[in-house]
């Protein structure tokens, strides 16, 4: 087993074990139940997928799903915090495992940072019910990017989204007071935003016109534009939101019964936010024709377009409430993953010490949620979702190798779940059913996205792909600076 004695937990106060089965679940379901179906589902209607958004959430979900019994049997059998990391340093070492790491960072950072810009919008649009308008320079952004008929330019937008940023201070706060007064805010919350979206369906249903759903999978039109591409590209899109089950995997070490737990709150997550999912995006497309949902409060334009005004504020106060939980548990899964890394000499140790009064990492919780606030006041919510994506295609990826590797390396390690269906035995390697097609799935999640990057850079809006790129040279610097010569002290 590689780096086994670095999984050791530090001397002095340790995380407090107190989430059980339901608390889980409702960990997953929080950070599931966010940007994903508030935000993200107008948008992948609008410009990919039409109606057949429903039939994007199913392909996102099997893809999940795959990988789903690998995070299970991972947590299962090493009830660690730091998740896919964690994962990676076990089996692969340190190098792959900062590279899982480093992009779980970006992934949860910019998940956050799209989460509280969405918040914003709702907020703001709220308000405006109420006929409280708040100035443009505290609800925008400070940078944007604007197109000038060829490319998108890179400009200053003249605010800085206070809002926003607000959000992230707010969660990050709450999460600081302690982790058992953390989640019952979130259990209240996560119940709050369950029985809303509940209560869009049952009443949406009779506002249904049959007409807005045909042709439920609208003609091809090139580039991922509608038709099956689309569908698959809507997928691609969307696939960040399912992200919460992995998160459910980081409160490894502050699980009662890790063994038992961990694999039922990962599969009661992805069921029951794969179900509401399919349920909202078809009466929301139902309600409104598909092209006028790609806006930033796309629940909030099916409501307003039931003509119901109270129903609307109640829906839209569930949906503002409701996105601080999948901040929190945003923030939450950074944290931990900043624990995790600074325990095995991957950060600085500050990151890795519990405060002896909350039972939490307060340095890395207060860094996150600054790095997070700071993200969310200057950057437009506009491509992020698929930076998130494609960094949970690579996580995701090496999860479902980690465990065909630890299947051949350490074949009797006692595994209280193990992924069903089998497998054969290649070289080194035990290769799985299950985890090849958490592979495969997890490669169509991603490689629409990377077309997608590369032909945009070609036509000269080089951001998405500078982004990875240059966040990945900064990682690499940090690592050959501090964590390479950490390991070889």
């Amino acid at each position: 087993m590689k780096e086994n004695c670095q999984f050791e937990e530090n001397d002095g106060p340790q995380l407090a074990r107190t989430l059980g089965p339901l608390q889980l679940t409702l960990i997953g379901i929080g950070s599931v139940i966010g940007a994903g179906i508030f935000v993200m589902t107008g948008s992948a209607a609008a410009t990919h997928a039409g109606p057949a958004v429903v039939l994007s959430f199913i392909v996102a979900a099997v893809a999940c799903g795959f990988t789903a019994f690998c995070y299970a049997e991972l947590a299962a059998t090493m009830p660690l915090s730091g998740s896919s990391y964690s994962y990676a340093l076990l089996t692969f070492g340190r190098f792959t495992a900062w590279c899982a790491g480093w992009l779980l960072l970006l992934e949860y950072g910019i998940a956050a940072a799209t989460v509280a810009v969405g918040f914003a919008g709702y907020a703001v649009a709220l308000l405006d019910q109420f006929g409280v308008h708040l100035p443009a320079s505290i609800t925008t952004p400070m940078l944007d990017f604007k197109s000038d008929g060829q490319a998108n330019r890179l400009q200053f937008g003249g605010g800085i989204n206070l809002v926003a940023a607000g959000a992230i201070v707010l969660t990050t706060v709450v999460l600081m007071r302690g982790i058992t007064q953390s989640f019952a805010f979130n259990t209240a919350v996560v119940l709050l935003k369950i029985a809303a979206l509940v209560a869009f369906v049952l009443i949406g249903i009779a506002f249904v016109e049959p007409a807005n759903l045909t042709p439920f999978v609208p003609p091809a039109q090139g580039s991922f534009e509608f038709g099956w591409p689309g569908v698959l590209r809507g997928a691609s899109a969307i696939f960040f939101a399912y992200v919460g089950f992995e998160t459910v995997s980081t409160s490894a070490a502050e699980a009662r019964n890790p063994r038992r737990d961990l694999p039922f709150g990962i599969f009661m997550t992805l069921a029951i936010c794969t179900l509401l999912y399919m349920a909202v995006a078809l009466v929301m497309t139902g309600i409104v024709p598909y092209a006028r949902l790609g806006v930033a409060d796309p629940i909030a334009v099916a409501v307003d377009a039931m003509r119901l005004p109270m129903f609307g504020i109640a829906i839209k106060s569930a949906a503002v409430i409701g996105l601080l939980s999948v901040l929190l548990t945003s923030i939450y899964g950074q944290s931990r993953i900043f624990y995790a890394m600074a325990r095995d000499r991957m950060l600085p140790p500050m990151f890795a010490r519990i405060d002896a009064r909350t039972r939490t990492p307060l340095a890395g919780t207060v860094c996150t949620g600054a790095a997070m606030a700071l993200l969310a006041a200057c950057l437009p919510i506009s491509l992020l979702g698929d930076l998130i994506s494609l960094g949970t295609t690579v996580a995701f990826v090496i999860v479902c190798c980690a465990v065909m590797r630890l299947r051949a390396t350490e074949p009797d390690r006692p595994r209280s779940f193990r992924v069903p269906l089998g497998g054969i035995r290649v070289g080194g390697w035990w290769i799985g059913i299950i985890p090849v097609l958490g592979i495969t799935f997890a490669a169509l999640m991603g490689l629409p996205l990377l077309i997608d990057m590369v032909l945009r850079a070609l036509r000269g809006d080089v951001l998405p792909l500078a982004i990875v790129g240059g966040y990945f040279l900064i990682g690499l610097v940090v690592y050959l600076a501090y964590a390479g010569r950490a390991a070889r002290a």
